[in-house]
């Protein structure tokens, strides 16, 4: 059982390592951990954890189905390891889920705010109820060893049949609704991987997968266990699995055919390569290994299939999730090294627990001894200082308690440097919004006449792009004065000032385009190069000097608050730029699309409409000579 014990060392290894990186997750967000941003909003973890995951777990439905629906009652050996295996599977989807969702305490919402027209909101509803529907199918597994679950166990037996098809029915759906969810893009996903087939195709190639699946555990568990391999019961499953890869490819060539777009085929682009090696892996070469005679009969032949079949699947996911994806910003995105941490952490996790189910419950028909809890063994030492370890059981917990703790230790370490650690709160700092910038016509006679001349408009329109990555929203200043009222309404936005000023910028007190700001800045108000003031000139000698008891800041800077302001000042830490950008004009447009019939203009795409091209020499000039001349630092690629 020596292999059991290093697979399950080094296991326990990459689980002490995510176990850190989790911890990073989970207490400094999204930006701390990974590579995501708003233009690359899904990564691995949704493209691999959630979206490979699910198809992984296809073999669950499949062998319950071939056993229980069919009658094919010689495959009944593998059914409880499939199960267990699907619904492992979907447990690692669910928690990779909950990593790369920006709330996901908020995961429960699905269930009470309903929205049907979504697919995604089906197939979070087919996986929180197939998950289910799998942990009722498992538990007699488990029940057997406990007489006091007896009778729970029989109820669960005897609706067997009518869990196997809720199950069928819940797996076609969701299997098919993740390809459901890429059709609202065409224009985004390359033609080589848009179609309209998109929830056949992957349903279909789910079905292949389960098998492979099933066909890649019994090989790996038997070498692992040293146990006879099952190579006749695994050649029938390889067949049928041959067959719907045929099927597939049929219907992926077929689909292009009809569309128009084998041209594709032939290009020279690196998507067209990728394209390519993702049918070798997914079809090709397993096709030719599952039915060359001399091969199909073979265990290690049938692994090498579908070892080489599940990563194709895989990367077809992969590629559907992002890596086709021809919007994906002006940045490559990579995953971070901690990404992959709590990739292989999740799957390590679900590994660790699906041995402990093999070495503890009736999952096989004989149940393997627990390497690390027989009695006949001699004592283990320490090979340094031949320390008594204690008995196996023991030794073997000191052993990976140790493997976890030294890499979650090693996994602090490199999140303990300051850009790691911090990546995720790094300061955003903003620039002030410009007037008419990148509203410009593209022809050489109207390049420096501004959009709000050209559409009639009196003046003042500027342009919200705070962080210059030319994700902006436009925003016709003087139109909205003039619909709310006139120079009274600048009050319903300015509403704090800062000294001396009046209808200060937003970006002067949102200083940060994520992060809150200090509005009130007390270092500065505090040192020499700033106010100077002691600190008798606000807090009165004797107290404790605190926000509780501080003289106001209105009684210096009367005009701090102009007279009308609708925000009230609660505390001077300033929300975020674009939090206090969307929670000044969500509001409005909301209300103003329910009085006026137009929910259109609630819409996010409203405002923002993408990135603006400055391709044009001109207006690249244009560009750098407005920023430059209001004093703004510019980016390297409007600054040559």
């Amino acid at each position: 059982m020596e292999r059991v014990r290093r697979l399950k060392l080094i296991l326990w290894t990459v689980v002490g390592l995510a176990a850190a990186v989790a911890t990073a997750r989970f207490l400094f967000g999204l930006g701390a951990t990974t590579h995501l941003s708003d233009a690359t909003p899904w990564g691995l973890w949704i493209g691999f954890d959630v979206m490979g995951g699910v198809a992984l777990a296809a073999g669950g439905f499949i062998v319950t189905a071939t056993v229980y629906i069919f009658k094919l009652e010689r495959f009944h050996s593998i059914v409880r390891p499939a199960v267990l295996t699907a619904f492992l599977g979907y447990v690692a989807v669910v928690v990779g889920l909950l990593f790369d969702l920006g709330l996901p305490w908020n995961i429960w919402h699905m269930i009470i705010f309903w929205n049907p027209h979504s697919p995604l909101f089906e197939v979070g509803w087919c996986v929180m109820l197939y998950l289910t529907v799998l942990a009722l199918e498992f538990f007699p597994v488990p029940a057997e060893d406990f007489s006091a679950l007896a009778r729970v166990r029989r109820f669960l037996v005897k609706l067997r049949i009518p869990l196997v098809v809720l199950g069928i029915a819940l797996s076609t759906l969701h299997q098919s609704s993740l390809g459901s969810l890429f059709l609202i893009m065409p224009y985004r996903l390359h033609p080589l991987w848009y179609s309209p087939i998109l929830p056949v195709l992957f349903f279909v190639s789910a079905v292949g997968l389960g098998l492979l699946v099933v066909i890649f555990e019994s090989h790996f568990t038997a070498y692992l266990y040293r146990r006879k391999p099952e190579t006749s019961l695994m050649g029938p499953l390889g067949a049928a699995a041959g067959w719907v890869l045929i099927i597939y490819l049929v219907l992926r060539f077929g689909d292009l055919a009809v569309r128009g777009q084998l041209h594709y085929l032939a290009g020279g682009g690196w998507l067209t390569r990728l394209f390519w090696v993702e049918i070798a892996l997914l079809a090709l070469i397993p096709l030719a290994l599952l039915y060359a005679p001399q091969f199909r009969v073979q265990g290690a032949w049938q692994w090498a299939a579908a070892a080489i079949g599940v990563f194709g699947v895989v990367l077809n996911r992969v590629d559907v999730g992002g890596l086709a994806d021809l919007s994906r910003g002006n940045r490559l995105y990579l995953p971070a090294w901690t990404e992959f941490a709590v990739t292989l952490g999740i799957v390590a996790a679900a590994m660790l627990v699906f041995l402990f189910m093999i070495e503890h419950f009736k999952i096989w028909e004989k149940r393997p001894a627990d390497p690390d809890a027989d009695p006949r063994k001699l004592p283990e030492f320490n090979q340094v200082g031949f320390t008594w370890l204690g008995t196996p059981a023991i030794a073997g917990r000191v052993k990976y308690s140790l493997a976890f703790v030294v890499a979650a230790a090693v996994g602090f370490s490199f999140l303990s440097n300051p850009r790691a650690a911090s990546q995720g709160i790094v300061p955003t700092p903003v620039h002030r919004a410009r007037g008419d910038v990148g509203y410009l016509k593209a022809s050489p006679a109207s390049i420096l006449t501004p959009l709000w001349q050209q559409e009639g408009e009196k003046e003042g329109v500027l342009y919200l792009d705070a962080d210059l990555t030319g994700y902006g929203v436009t925003f016709f200043h003087q139109r909205e004065v003039d619909r709310n009222g006139g120079q009274k309404s600048c009050v319903l936005c300015h509403h704090m000032n800062m000294p001396r000023d009046k209808n200060s910028g937003c970006y002067e007190c949102h200083r940060d385009m994520y992060l809150p700001s200090d509005a009130f800045r007390h270092d500065w108000h505090a040192s020499p190069s700033g106010a100077n003031l002691a600190c008798v000139q606000c807090h009165a000698p004797g107290q404790t000097r605190s926000a509780a008891n501080v003289k106001p800041c209105a009684d210096c800077h009367k005009d701090l608050i102009p007279a009308g302001a609708t925000i009230k000042i609660k505390t001077y830490s300033a929300p975020a730029y674009v939090d206090a950008m969307h929670q000044l004009c969500i509001g409005c447009h909301a209300k103003v699309a329910k009085q006026q019939n137009k929910p259109q203009v609630a819409r996010c795409a409203e405002c923002h409409r993408g990135k603006l091209d400055f391709s044009d020499a001109e207006n690249l000039l244009y560009r750098r000579r407005a920023l430059a001349g209001r004093g703004v630092v510019l980016p390297p690629e409007i600054s040559k």
